[in-house]
């Protein structure tokens, strides 16, 4: 196993490199997780403690499976002689699981409890809106989603709302502005004890820069760090992978700038610019083999991306076949487009292609109405993704209901489910029961209040003490939740199968001890992303945005509106984005691709109620006619300025 025949020369090196810092610069399709895989096996063989081991990625989706596929490697390996208990494997952590796990390991030391809410997105914005207004602001002026946009902006650099008050001039209007609200935001974080997401990482980093003790006994554990998709580090994140290598700097990262795509959200590519810098006498090893896509999707892939200048140089080949040339479809608008779209999927679907191999990528979210429309009429079955599970009305109503229980203080929880189902309890009586004064309710109302708490105290109890399945199944069915859709002619039976889909998912839980398996839950389902959702057992074509598809892969790809303004895109402004950022985005939407891409664009579409005339994206232009099939002739669909 030194040598493993299915790894080539260079992941090779990759495996058999053990000490000191190690740059992967991957291409797309490269197996660069098979690399990392058999890399943490090789250092288990050579003898480092499985639990030793940490490996840091961005999804859960990657994080499962590399911890899956690394448990099949120790377990298929009898060498290693290693027991395969969970709590005996390497750690294998998305970023922000990684900042839970330290937040509540050394919760006490933070004076916190270890069962603080983590807000999602629409608590944020919730609770950015009523620091606004407490701050004496009115949120109709101040847009709460731009206001929480530069919070979380500041928070992804490493700043506190400390240092970015010292860094303000006394004549910064709205920088000002922002610091009041941030000041107040943080307040009611802390009286309802919960971390937003960017907390996560940014007070994980604070606890490790103002505690040494707790940074030595991180070093103390983790002797090698494996970083995933390292070109998508913002700068708190980057200083937490230093941070824990500091002491060994036995830390090998992997990423590809050619897949940089993030940068609007944080992602700073200088990070994997300057990692030799940052760890002197880093290896550097470039994995060049593409196993995932024909010989004609990498060389269309390779010809779009050696365009741009701000990379090392990396040449993408393949051992596979030539395969299909890329098709093209020039529509006249996009409904012709999703006709075109459909009429092909059922070709594909007839000709055996599995419905889950097929994807429909797009630059933008409202492009995806017209192609559900059409995929609907033409009864293809789709999934689109961006409605997560754990954002369904019901679902969160019992995940309140579980944080409620152990987290008293969470007022948000407890706005949520004081009347879920209708219990009597108006605003002027949960105030009250907020700030403590509920002594002034009458006798009634008091008995009403009893009840809640007492049932609020029996999850709580079961949840520490049962399986999490069997702590979702006391919410169901003691809180009335069950009993109340049941009744409920119009959709409840649809809204029990999602309650039934949490409960099914919270078996996978009942394996661990029931306070970890309730926290674990929790975690995933705060952290839940779009890509999570694959996870289901749903049959579909998928349909996605081009970001949304980073990290996936699929036999047949649409990459519809390759139109110039929309891909490349022109921002909100009417300004068009990073250039280069937009080319790594076709390149990205390329590489998911095993066998056939076809590619379309709209003469004449429909945007926010204006028709608007395109002319065909510079990408199509950069991509040699050699490649290109063309599915009509451009004179085919001509353009009525009539129209």
């Amino acid at each position: 196993m030194e040598h493993p025949s299915h790894l080539n020369r260079r992941q090779q090196q990759a495996v058999l490199h053990r000490e000191g810092p190690l740059l992967i610069l991957a291409g797309a399709g490269a197996g660069k997780t098979r690399t990392i895989v058999y890399r943490i096996l090789n250092l288990i063989k050579k003898g480092a403690a499985p639990e030793s081991i940490l490996a840091v990625t961005f999804t859960n989706k990657a994080a499962n499976e590399m911890r899956r596929r690394i448990k099949e490697l120790i377990e298929s390996n009898m060498s290693t002689n290693r027991p395969v208990a969970e709590q005996t494997l390497p750690f294998v952590s998305t970023f922000h699981s990684l900042g839970v796990h330290m937040l509540r390991e050394n919760a006490r030391l933070l004076g916190i409890s270890r069962h603080f809410t983590i807000f999602d997105r629409s608590d944020s914005i919730r609770t950015i809106k009523q620091a606004i207004h407490d701050a004496g602001f009115d949120p109709g002026v101040f847009e709460p989603r731009k206001i929480l946009g530069t919070i979380s902006r500041q928070k992804g650099n490493a700043h506190s709302l400390t240092e970015y008050n010292e860094s303000l001039h006394e004549n910064e209007y709205y920088p000002r502005t922002v610091a009041s609200i941030w000041e107040r935001y943080e307040a009611l974080l802390k009286n309802e004890k919960a971390y937003d997401f960017d907390d996560l990482l940014l007070k994980a980093v604070e606890l490790l820069k103002e505690n040494p003790q707790v940074l030595k006994r991180y070093h103390d554990t983790w002797h090698y760090i494996h970083i995933d998709e390292y070109q998508d580090t913002n700068t708190v994140q980057n200083e937490m992978a230093k941070l824990l290598a500091q002491k060994f700097k036995n830390i090998c990262v992997v990423g590809d700038i050619d897949q940089t795509i993030y940068s609007w959200r944080g992602a700073n590519i200088g990070n994997l610019l300057s990692f030799e810098k940052t760890f002197p006498g880093a290896k550097t090893i470039i994995l060049e083999e593409n196993y995932r896509s024909t010989k004609n999707i990498i060389n269309v892939s390779n010809a779009i991306i050696e365009k741009n200048s701000n990379r090392p140089l990396k040449v993408l080949f393949t051992n596979n076949s030539v395969g299909d040339k890329l098709s093209l479809y020039g529509a006249y608008d996009e409904i012709d487009e999703a006709r075109f779209v459909v009429e092909k999927t059922k070709e594909l679907m007839t000709n055996k292609t599995p419905v889950n191999d097929i994807a429909v990528l797009y630059r933008a979210n409202f492009q995806s109405r017209i192609l559900e429309e059409l995929f609907l009429d033409g009864g293809i079955p789709y999934h689109v993704l961006g409605i997560r599970f754990f954002d369904r009305k019901d679902v969160k109503d019992i995940l309140s209901y579980l944080r409620a229980s152990l987290n008293p203080e969470s007022i948000s929880d407890l706005k949520r489910i004081i009347n879920i189902p209708p219990r009597g309890i108006g605003k002027v009586t949960l105030m009250r029961m907020v700030v403590g004064t509920e002594h002034e309710c009458t006798d009634a109302m008091r008995k009403k209040i009893s009840a809640f708490r007492a049932l609020l105290k029996t999850i709580k109890e079961t949840a520490l003490h049962k399986p999490p399945s069997e702590t979702l199944h006391v919410i169901i069915s003691k809180t009335g939740i069950e009993q109340s859709l049941k009744k409920n002619s119009d959709d409840g039976l649809e809204r029990l199968e999602n309650i039934h889909e949490l409960l099914s998912l919270a078996k996978k839980y009942n394996r661990m001890k029931p306070r970890d398996g309730i926290e674990q839950l929790l975690t995933d389902a705060a952290l839940a992303t779009d890509q999570d959702e694959l996870e289901s057992n749903k049959d579909g074509v998928k349909l996605m945005t081009v970001h949304a598809s980073k990290g996936l892969e699929f036999d047949c790809v649409f990459i519809t509106g390759l139109e110039d303004g929309l891909f490349p895109h022109d921002g909100h402004s009417g300004e068009r984005l990073d250039t280069e950022e937009e080319r790594r985005l076709f390149y990205v939407a390329l590489t998911r691709a095993r066998k056939k891409i076809f590619l379309s664009y709209a003469s004449l579409r429909t945007i926010f109620g204006l028709k608007k005339i395109n002319s065909p994206s510079e990408f199509i232009g950069d991509i040699d006619e050699q490649f290109l099939e063309f599915e009509n002739k451009p004179e085919e669909k001509t353009v009525s300025y009539l129209d």
